[in-house]
């Protein structure tokens, strides 16, 4: 069943102020979401770890080899005089975006580095590893040391979710469709709540407010007046999903932005990502496999372009960012990432950090769609109320679905 995400941002103690004078907690807690990417590859095979089925999926020793170029790059060639660097290739080939680093590998060619190899790898991982633990005990770690720590700890939970999902776009590639994880389907919740939740007309405070971890572009707590409304308590299901579908949802113009339109035709989309139909019958790709179409799960894996047509052919709306924001505290989320209506902009006296971090989250402020919540994906921890996830609109990969507004 679908549970609620609780939201954490007021009720846990500031990372800097617990971390500062406790080396052991911070070292346990570096360790164990470092511990948690290598766990999810336990159960891939050596050539699962390089291929790159599109260029929106990386593949996953990349995810593993630049995790660790972040804490190499941005701690230990900073803060650390005596640390010697691991391979002076690694900064050109497991950089992602950060021009103030310097050249980099293109995102398109990230599955042809077969080498280094896997092994040398989880040697780099160990490695830097090793050298982040012995700054931490060496001396009482500075206030820019835990900052930027905790900026990498929780930058490396994203990329396990996209491991997850990057994986799993590899593995529909193989006409075999193979098993990840047996125990491992991640689209089988069901809605616990359903009618509907009314908001009326006001002023509301939208943004990060707290001491605890959170992203830069959540800052900005500003004001927003939301006009009277309501949200589904329920997300959309894959058997609601297919009425519009069997309804010619896909082939009628009317319910399309015309962006969307372009992108059905030109891609031939008829379904979501991951449905198959076979002898008649429809059928759902998860990572425990081909599985039948459960009717009444949560629908995922659909593009914003796929989310505004339904609520289209529903004669509703998606939810702006504000909305959802606000009505957060009593809706179930954190099954699936939500589409919004609301385009990737900045808050009110937003400002791009100066350096190579400033790059994180500012320059991506274009073309790109909210999502709000969180997904089966998500690690534990890594979500709350004002986490502004933003993607292209037309990418279907992640685990993203729909919760309707009138």
């Amino acid at each position: 069943m679908s549970k609620r995400r609780q939201d954490k941002s007021t009720s846990e103690p500031n990372f800097s102020q617990s971390m500062h004078n406790n080396t052991s907690a911070l070292i346990e807690k570096y360790l164990d979401v470092r511990n948690r990417s290598t766990e999810l590859c336990q159960h891939m095979t050596v050539e699962d770890f390089v291929i790159q089925p599109a260029v929106f999926a990386s593949p996953v020793k990349w995810h593993l080899a630049h995790t660790t170029w972040f804490f190499e790059e941005f701690i230990l060639k900073d803060h650390s005089p005596a640390y010697k660097v691991f391979s002076s290739d690694f900064t050109y080939l497991f950089n992602s975006y950060y021009n103030n680093v310097g050249k980099r590998t293109d995102r398109d060619k990230r599955g042809m580095i077969s080498r280094p190899g896997i092994d040398q790898v989880l040697e780099y991982r160990h490695h830097v590893n090793l050298a982040i633990e012995s700054l931490l005990k060496q001396e009482k770690p500075s206030t820019e040391v835990i900052s930027v720590l905790e900026l990498g700890i929780n930058h490396e939970q994203q990329h396990q979710e996209l491991l997850l999902t990057d994986l799993k776009y590899l593995l529909w590639q193989n006409p075999t469709m193979p098993v990840y994880r047996e125990d491992m389907n991640l689209l089988t919740d069901r809605n616990n709540e359903n009618g509907w939740l009314t908001l009326n007309a006001g002023l509301r405070n939208i943004g990060y407010r707290g001491k605890t971890f959170h992203f830069d572009n959540e800052r900005g707590r500003h004001k927003v007046f939301i006009q009277d409304c309501k949200l589904s308590r329920s997300l959309v299901t894959n058997g609601e999903y297919l009425e519009f579908l069997n309804d010619g949802g896909y082939n009628d113009f009317r319910f399309w932005l015309d962006e969307g339109w372009t992108w059905v035709l030109d891609n031939k989309i008829k379904s979501p990502l991951y449905w198959k139909k076979i002898d008649g019958k429809w059928f759902q790709f998860t990572l425990s496999g081909l599985k039948k179409l459960d009717l009444k799960a949560i629908l995922g894996h659909v593009s914003y372009y796929e989310a505004n047509a339904f609520a289209a052919w529903k004669n509703m709306r998606l939810p702006t960012e504000f909305e959802w924001e606000a009505a957060s505290k009593e809706l179930s989320w954190g099954t699936r990432w939500e589409w919004t209506g609301s385009a990737y902009l900045p808050y009110p006296g937003y400002k791009i950090k100066k350096g190579a971090l400033g790059e994180y989250n500012g320059k991506f402020m274009i073309n790109q769609m909210v999502l709000r919540g969180a997904s089966v994906a998500t690690p534990k921890g890594h979500s709350r109320k004002t986490y502004r996830n933003f993607f292209h609109p037309h990418y279907q990969w992640q685990y993203s679905g729909i919760r309707l507004a009138k």
